[in-house]
């Protein structure tokens, strides 16, 4: 893999990892549409190289929501230790119970099912299957819940929602802020929560594949393209969800997956 083709992929990631777009679909396709192979571009594990990229995205989520990250985090330590009750603290906590169902069942149904699903027409299907649902939904849906007043059952399932994400196509994001938005809650509020909520699973998964990463320049490029462009996707996504719906998105999939089954079945 060269520093351009890193570089892209980085960019790629950066772009569609926070949008409710599927990095792994992007990931995945463009490549493909591109006629590049696992052995020009991965000199090492394609799901390591994914979650190195997913790594810069984090530490533009982390960077980003820095200050929000420290007030959440002495929030559910005093909420333990001192019985000091505040929003942070209980948000902490409803970060902390939302990941575990997800994050479990996820990395199960990933485990068994693996790359069994990473085809063209399945990836395509589920973007469009997918944008259909995210339009539906959001153009349907109220908008009277702000993030300060989300609850439990609210952040538990939209957490549990995660677990879809194996499926290439469907987007993290993308299936987070559809369950946020059939349940009430506002644009703006959906996708600052779904960001804090990416953070623990994507460290965990960084952490489990530390050891396939293969460091090299082309490796770093492409973390860092990830990391400057998330930080840009983030600030645009919140200013433009303040007025904006996900409907240029869910457009954007269903094109993007009609072009990708037009392009297999011409091959």
């Amino acid at each position: 893999m060269n520093g351009i083709q890193a570089i892209i992929l980085g960019v790629i990631q950066g772009l569609t990892e926070l949008l409710p777009i599927s990095s792994s679909a992007h990931l995945t396709l463009i490549p493909w549409m591109l006629g590049w192979t696992n052995s020009e571009i991965f000199n090492m594990d394609f799901k390591a190289f994914d979650v190195a990229l997913h790594f810069g995205t984090l530490l533009a989520i982390v960077i980003f929501f820095f200050k929000d990250w420290v007030k959440l985090i002495k929030g559910g330590y005093n909420q333990v230790v001192k019985k000091e009750k505040s929003f942070e603290g209980k948000m902490f906590w409803y970060l902390v119970i939302a990941t575990i169902p997800g994050g479990i069942i996820g990395f199960i149904l990933d485990k068994f099912v693996g790359n069994k699903l990473e085809t063209p027409i399945i990836i395509a299907l589920a973007l469009i299957i997918m944008g259909i649902i995210l339009y539906v939904v959001d153009k349907k849906a109220k908008s009277n819940i702000k993030y300060e007043k989300m609850t439990l059952k609210q952040t538990f399932l939209i957490g549990l929602s995660q677990c879809l994400a194996f499926i290439p196509g469907v987007s993290r994001s993308g299936i987070t802020m559809t369950t946020g938005r059939l349940m009430g809650i506002e644009r703006e509020s959906v996708a600052k929560y779904t960001f804090l909520l990416s953070t623990p699973i994507v460290f965990a998964a960084t952490v489990l594949k530390f050891k396939d990463f293969v460091f090299s320049i082309p490796f770093f490029l492409g973390i860092l393209a990830s990391f400057i462009v998330g930080l840009f996707v983030i600030k645009f996504l919140l200013e433009y969800l303040k007025k904006g719906s996900f409907k240029i998105f869910a457009i954007y999939r269903v094109i993007f997956g009609i072009i990708v089954i037009i392009r297999y079945l011409a091959m």
